[in-house]
């Protein structure tokens, strides 16, 4: 399952997989070895590790991917962490199983976002996992499913946390999150300066800005931003950096954008 928010849409996936062992073993040698034989113990993963690497192989699809990797961030974790435990000790699975959104219980953490997306998942074998084997199990399903790998690939996102949990029955849960905390917040400034009201799109919302007027917005990620200036037949184009003044105006009654 994934989850999104921003200051979050909901898809549904689970992972299960079952071992089952197979015996060629003819039926004069049973009595014989009916007493000695014993079934093999489970494997136990280790869970920090295979967190590790889920936190490296999503950094490496970013990468791929020309993205930058994320960092991991300490109260993301807490939510996360405390989530997966959730999930393992009641057996409930689903982005609200305790009642909460993601972005409640990473704010309960004290994590103060612009940006909060949630992959969850879980995996079962009556054989366990090795760490690898574990790591990779939802790796793989998250990359392949396209809203997991939609918030895996959020270009805005900057820090990320996962956590493993294992239930007493042997079902392991995960929680993959991804963040950019407020201070990362992109705020910038568009000035109309001409004679009359300028219309423009800042990721797909239609504004209107009247003449000789300033507007600030504060966006998540990095903004597109297109400006449909009077007399120009096609829309002008910027990405808007933190602390930009962008401005149009007309000079002898031709209209032009003024970046910083």
């Amino acid at each position: 399952m994934n989850s999104a928010s921003r200051r979050g849409v909901d898809e549904g996936m689970s992972l299960t997989t079952a071992h089952r062992r197979r015996s060629a073993v003819p039926l004069a040698f049973l009595l014989l070895l009916a007493a000695a034989w014993a079934a093999p113990a489970a494997r136990a993963a280790d869970l920090d590790q295979a967190e590790q690497r889920i936190v490296e192989q999503t950094n490496r699809l970013r990468r791929a991917q020309g993205l930058p990797g994320t960092v991991q961030n300490r109260q993301l974790d807490a939510a996360a962490r405390g989530f997966a435990q959730f999930m393992a000790r009641t057996g409930q699975y689903s982005h609200q199983a305790d009642g909460r959104q993601p972005v409640q219980r990473t704010r309960a953490a004290g994590y103060d976002e612009c940006l909060v997306a949630e992959n969850i998942a879980f995996q079962h074998s009556s054989a366990g996992f090795g760490t690898q084997e574990l790591a990779e199990g939802f790796f793989d399903g998250w990359r392949n499913s396209p809203g997991h790998r939609r918030n895996m690939l959020d270009g805005d996102a900057t820090e990320t946390a996962v956590a493993i949990a294992r239930s007493d029955r042997g079902r392991y849960y995960a929680v993959q999150l991804f963040g950019r905390p407020a201070s990362q917040s992109i705020r910038f400034e568009i000035g109309n300066r001409g004679p009359q009201a300028v219309r423009y799109e800042l990721d797909g919302k239609p504004f209107e800005l009247p003449p000789r007027s300033t507007r600030t917005h504060t966006q998540c990620g990095v903004p597109d931003l297109r400006l449909q200036l009077p007399g120009h037949a096609a829309p002008e184009l910027a990405r808007p950096a933190a602390g930009d003044r962008l401005r149009v105006d007309s000079v002898n009654g031709r209209w032009r954008l003024v970046r910083p």
